[in-house]
């Protein structure tokens, strides 16, 4: 049954009134019309209050009503942020609050979001993002409509899922037209969920939220996506937060061939920033200097995560991931094999060379394989995003349960 916008509109002024009420007091009608509460910058309620001002935002809570997540449809199906201590706690993705009264840019806006769907390829032969024949040079790179400034239609909404769905033709670098449907359920977990999926045991001194993300894509036109006309493929962008203690944590398979990690995306990564070890790669996400990585099918696993030192937040990925498949490469080139690509990325924004920068923020990326669809087939790609905050005890036997490694290592990680 498809529901009105409207119940997405109703049920996110509903859950403001809430969350007001819940940091005030008891409060009368007359009351709630008047009052306004003031969060600090960098908690949810702040980052609520500001999202509210240009969509009427759907929000999500688990049973405790601790763990709360923003997801618009307005915004390209985006989840904005989450939080696992309510209004007051701290708000976990990065939202660019002066993309929403900017002009529309040419090439992205970047309105931020803790979990955006992009699609693939970027660069290369079949890329989504370049027009035929045209240099693979910044002033020609434009993101797909569909992906950045469009909204999608809402489907279906009530307090722990969403459905979104989005229609669209583009046509790639080679001259293809691709007639896509996109399809993006998400979810809210429980407890008993988190812990079913990670294979975790959570005490009460941690609290947490996590949310997944089912995302689809549907050949909807007359003709296959093959190697010889280009195919899509599915990306889960998560976009978070940086901080001078945080590092992004990515554990490799060490028995397989070939080199750990791409680290040349945008230049190679300085060596002071990347470290191997124990079987799980390290990377700086400060912020504070511009890098990409990328491990492939053969190399990753199906985790990958981060954790502020300071702050003591841990933060997992989980994702769909078959080395049997094909995987896409997304570089700016069409001279390299694009069907070798990455299935795992990971992301530290910093300065351009004029000295300008988006963010800052770090990003934790999966990819699906090559959509190669006949018509009206699909090709699903699961990605999932935990958040735990506590006692750091807790934390460092979760931290050793799913990369067996611990604090002190992480601590100790870039230090000669």
């Amino acid at each position: 049954m498809r529901h009105p916008i409207a119940i997405g509109i109703l049920f996110g002024i509903t859950v403001l009134v809430a969350a007001c009420q819940q940091k005030t007091g008891k409060t009368t009608e007359n009351q709630q019309d008047s009052m306004k509460v003031s969060y600090e910058k960098g908690s949810f309620g702040y980052d609520l209050d500001f999202l509210n001002k240009y969509d009427s935002v759907i929000l999500l809570q688990n049973e405790s009503g601790l763990g709360q997540i923003i997801v618009s449809a307005k915004y390209q199906a985006k989840v904005f942020t989450s939080t696992a201590n309510g209004a007051e706690g701290k708000s976990f993705g990065w939202v660019n609050y002066k993309a929403f009264d900017a002009e529309i840019d040419p090439h992205m806006n970047a309105y931020g979001g803790e979990d955006r769907l992009w699609l693939g390829p970027e660069g290369g032969p079949f890329s989504l993002y370049f027009k035929k024949d045209t240099e693979m040079v910044f002033e020609n790179w434009k993101t797909p409509a569909a992906i950045d400034t469009e909204a999608w239609d809402l489907v279906a909404a009530d307090s722990k899922e969403v459905n979104m769905e989005k229609r669209s033709v583009i046509t790639n670098y080679k001259g293809t037209p691709l007639d896509i449907k996109l399809q993006r359920k998400v979810r809210i977990l429980e407890n008993a969920e988190v812990e079913k999926e990670l294979g975790i045991s959570l005490s009460p001194g941690l609290k947490s939220v996590a949310f997944t993300t089912q995302n689809t894509i549907s050949n909807v036109g007359s003709a296959a996506w093959t190697k010889e006309t280009g195919a899509p493929c599915l990306w889960n962008l998560d976009m978070f937060n940086p901080s001078d203690s945080t590092v992004i944590l990515i554990p490799y398979q060490e028995n397989a061939s070939g080199k750990v990690a791409t680290t040349d995306y945008f230049g190679e990564i300085p060596t002071d920033r990347i470290v191997y070890k124990q079987g799980v790669l390290f990377f700086k996400a400060d912020g504070k200097s511009r890098g990409k990585l990328g491990l492939t099918a053969q190399r990753a696993k199906q985790i990958a995560g981060s954790y502020d030192l300071e702050s003591g937040v841990l933060t997992i990925t989980k994702y769909s991931l078959d080395p049997s498949k094909t995987y896409l490469n997304q570089e700016w080139t069409t001279k390299k094999d694009p069907f070798v690509g990455d299935a795992v990325n990971a992301y530290n924004d910093g300065p351009l060379a004029d000295g300008g920068q988006m963010g800052p923020f770090y990003e934790i990326e999966s990819v699906s394989p090559a959509a190669f669809l006949k018509p009206n087939e699909s090709l699903t790609h699961q990605h999932a995003v935990y958040h735990f905050m506590g006692d750091k005890k807790e934390i460092n036997q979760l931290i050793k349960s799913l990369f067996q490694i611990e604090i002190n290592d992480i601590r100790t990680a870039f230090k000669n």
